[in-house]
């Protein structure tokens, strides 16, 4: 209240010679309120406006004393009206503060202006991407040498043939294919496309559906079902999958019960994960490509107790024994293997690891770092409320769960 009582002293010694401002009776309790310290009065008063009565109020705010203003945005915060104290901090010249505000309002293309003029061009990127502004966040990405989000970006503005290249510039085979994905049958590159995709599927070990992408593709036209090089690659995966030379074989697949068991890319493991159990297509497969496949060894510590989580794990291949602690004496709890996850809750709260996890055996991985899910959140608003209220109902079942 010292703070307010100083607030109040200035504003009365303003009003003994006059402000020179005309209140309006509306917000004159605000006023009030304010020049005799009592701020949750203030808040309350506030609250009971009309929106054009709080805007008045924010109007008669450019002619109070600074401190006066300082006072009054934190009656807004308090009020909840954020849109309204990032207008008076942006006025101040606190862009942070006010991007900050501005994205608890609900405006990122506001908030994304905000970080910029801050010189926050990372979170500036996030926000004009959260508000559809691809183009602008693309060219901070780029600026940035923000490889991967520039990859996602480049494949939510419909581009991918660029998101490809980034992907495997990084390395990222699962997203790279996806990124082919979105290239349409009638693109001048679609045979380039179409023999890319089937070395990434049979790099994979998924030669099944290498040959069913390349049946389908040759299907598209008769410059398709003409063309040598198609043809050429169609022999090597007969030849591949065991079908003899193909000069008798007839290009329809194999029906799908006689086909081998696909190599999990993981896709399926990171859908049947609770929290992501309401994401749309799209945004499934944003974070699909987001994540990465990695490899740790037999007799590795996954994951060390105590330490804080990096993120999650969702086992594509490979088995790993869950403990209560690294030493000798702790016990066993579970071997978890191809499906299984690990670390979710480290997506959402930074804390320590409650269990120790080490490989049984060679593993083969797809992780989301914490830091990747963040920007994630940050730039998929509506995934983002989805994966919120889910993480919150299963933390409250756990709950439940443990007191009974």
């Amino acid at each position: 209240m010292a703070g307010a009582a100083k607030v109040s002293d200035l504003i009365l010694d303003e009003g003994a010679k006059g402000w020179g401002v005309s209140v309006g009776a509306p917000g004159r309790a605000v006023w009030e309120a304010l020049m005799q310290g009592a701020v949750d009065v203030a808040v309350r008063s506030y609250e009971d406006l009309s929106p054009v009565q709080r805007e008045r109020v924010l109007e008669e705010s450019g002619n109070v004393p600074a401190q006066a203003r300082s006072a009054l945005v934190d009656v807004l915060r308090r009020a909840r009206d954020f849109a309204g104290a990032a207008r008076l901090l942006e006025a101040q010249g606190a862009d942070s503060e006010a991007a900050a505000l501005h994205e608890q309002a609900g405006a990122p293309m506001l908030a994304a202006e905000a970080w910029l003029r801050a010189g926050e061009r990372a979170r500036a990127a996030a926000a004009f991407e959260s508000a559809g502004a691809l183009e602008r966040a693309l060219e901070l990405y780029r600026a940035l040498d923000a490889r991967e989000s520039m990859a996602q970006c480049l494949t939510r503005s419909q581009r991918p043939l660029e998101a490809a290249e980034l992907y495997h510039a990084l390395g990222y085979a699962h997203a790279e294919l996806e990124a082919l994905r979105g290239v349409p049958p009638e693109h001048p590159r679609r045979r380039e496309v179409v023999l890319r995709m089937c070395a990434l599927l049979d790099e994979q070990g998924e030669s099944w559906r290498a040959l069913v992408l390349l049946a389908d593709a040759r299907q598209e036209s008769a410059a398709a079902r003409e063309d040598e090089v198609l043809q050429a690659e169609h022999l090597r995966l007969l030849r591949h999958l065991g079908l003899g030379d193909g000069a008798s074989v007839s290009q329809e697949p194999a029906p799908m019960a006689e086909r081998p068991s696909a190599v999990p890319d993981g896709y399926e493991y990171l859908k049947a994960i609770p929290i992501f159990g309401e994401l749309a297509l799209e945004d499934l497969k944003d974070l699909f490509r987001m994540a990465q496949q990695v490899a740790i060894p037999e007799d590795t510590t996954v994951l060390e107790k105590g330490a804080r989580g990096t993120g999650l794990l969702v086992l594509l291949e490979g088995t790993v024994d869950v403990s209560t602690g690294p030493g000798l004496d702790a016990r066993r709890l579970n071997t978890l293997g191809p499906g299984a996850w690990l670390g979710e809750i480290s997506l959402i709260l930074d804390g320590p690891t409650s269990a120790h996890v080490r490989s049984r055996s060679a593993v083969r991985a797809l992780r989301v770092t914490r830091a990747d899910f963040q920007h994630y959140l940050a730039t998929h608003e509506a995934a983002a409320l989805r994966i919120y209220r889910l993480f919150t109902h299963n933390l409250a079942e756990r709950v439940r769960a443990l007191s009974a």
